[in-house]
């Protein structure tokens, strides 16, 4: 099911493409939300501000949704801010990451595990029809990029486990200890300025509303990917509120439309 917003939107003057990896490529890391959100609540809780679960989870619910798509380090700023405001005095952000990895990898450690054993295909692990657009996708010739708020040693090694590398030669990149020297919008800046495409000439592809924002700013055609993780096989209704208000051209749930996506991406003439 290909949901178009923006009737007319093509990207038939597309050259370079930029993928979020996780909920738009990797299904690795499904859950990850329901690790985070419930880890931050249980820290605010702590405040005794009487605010109650049910407002606390709204409230994190909002801001983790928000941030999706930077790099994991802002929703833990966020985290620390929101204690400061309550009269908290928070823990370093990186301290508040650390938990949050460590508990996400006990959700994930199996996954991974049955990957590097070869006990599972990659494509149990990734978003239906994924790989399929990838060979349609670069069989254009389009430059293609992968970029992830995730931590660039992890989400290298995810992608390696997936075998979707390969696909990428514009490179693959995530998140960074100096975090303010990498998002997906200094990336999409740096491909502007060598003059790889105008922004107009930029396809997008996202789970995230920072990636989404991010290729609408600059004049890009974007495909929101709203899956109801992990079956993916229907739209969640709060991916898809939040990609269509930052702009999304496209919705789809997965890619096992791929065929009628490259269609509607790029119309004949």
């Amino acid at each position: 099911m290909i949901e178009h917003i923006r009737p007319g939107a093509s990207a038939a003057n597309a050259r370079v493409v930029l993928f979020d990896f996780d909920g738009t490529i990797s299904l690795i890391r499904s859950g990850w939300v329901e690790t985070m959100v419930p880890m931050m609540v249980e820290f605010l809780a702590e405040l005794n501000t009487g605010e109650s679960e049910a407002s606390l989870t709204a409230l994190v619910d909002d801001f983790v949704g928000r941030l999706t798509g930077k790099d994991t380090i802002y929703q833990m700023i966020e985290l620390a801010d929101q204690i400061t405001a309550r009269g908290g005095t928070p823990q370093d952000p990186l301290v508040y990451k650390k938990i949050y990895l460590d508990r996400l990898w006990t959700r994930i450690e199996s996954r991974v595990d049955e990957l590097r054993r070869g006990h599972a295909s990659p494509e149990k692990y990734m978003v239906p029809g994924a790989r399929q657009l990838l060979e349609s996708l670069r069989e254009r010739g389009l430059r293609m990029y992968l970029a992830s708020g995730t931590d660039e040693a992890y989400m290298k090694a995810e992608a390696e486990l997936l075998n979707v590398t390969r696909y990428f030669d514009g490179g693959v990149f995530g998140a960074l200890d100096d975090y303010k020297s990498f998002s997906k919008a200094i990336l999409i800046q740096r491909v502007l300025a060598r003059a790889e495409c105008k922004g107009e000439e930029f396809l997008g592809f996202g789970d995230g509303y920072v990636e989404i924002e991010n290729i609408k700013q600059v004049g890009g055609v974007a495909v929101g990917v709203a899956s109801q993780e992990p079956e993916c096989s229907s739209v969640d209704e709060w991916k898809r509120k939040r990609l269509v208000g930052v702009g999304a051209d496209f919705i789809v749930p997965n890619y096992n439309c791929h065929a009628d996506l490259m269609g509607v991406l790029f119309p004949a003439a």
